[in-house]
């Protein structure tokens, strides 16, 4: 459990949406992607494209998402997004988004990323690497 959290409030595009003025459910996914990128910026002061080259690894790539949808977010609605690292492991961690409409929750989604680097052996093979404690510590982990 982590104490960073990192916020944003957006405005839902037409674009976002079905003919029916309803986000279509794979836009959430986008969104989490985005926000999960931003908090790692904000948290470890490091721009996407550079976490790379600053932590020696290859990069950061999802292995599952998943999503549960609440209520019905619409075009023009103000969405308030909430993201936050929930665990961290060995060399994997969870990410939690939750995605509020006038403070009811509409959507909340989590996201699992690993760690990655390439192998020294082989540089084809990518597997996963311990997570730095400074980057645990920067989220308020331990």
């Amino acid at each position: 459990m982590t104490s960073f959290t990192y916020r944003k409030r957006l405005t839902i595009e037409w674009g976002q949406c079905d003919p029916a003025g309803i986000v279509f459910n794979s836009r959430f996914f986008e969104m989490f992607d985005a926000s999960t990128w931003q908090m790692l910026e904000a948290a470890l002061g490091v721009r996407p494209h550079e976490l790379a080259s600053t932590f020696g690894i290859m990069g950061i790539p999802l292995v599952d998402v998943r999503a549960n949808f609440i209520k019905a977010v619409k075009f023009g609605d103000i969405i308030d997004m909430t993201s936050r690292v929930s665990e961290f492991r060995h060399s994997s961690f969870d990410v939690e988004h939750r995605v509020s409409v006038d403070g009811e929750l509409a959507v909340e989604g989590g996201e699992t990323r690993v760690w990655a680097s390439r192998s020294k052996d082989d540089p084809e093979k990518i597997g996963g690497t311990a997570i730095p404690g400074e980057v645990i510590a920067k989220f308020g982990g331990s």
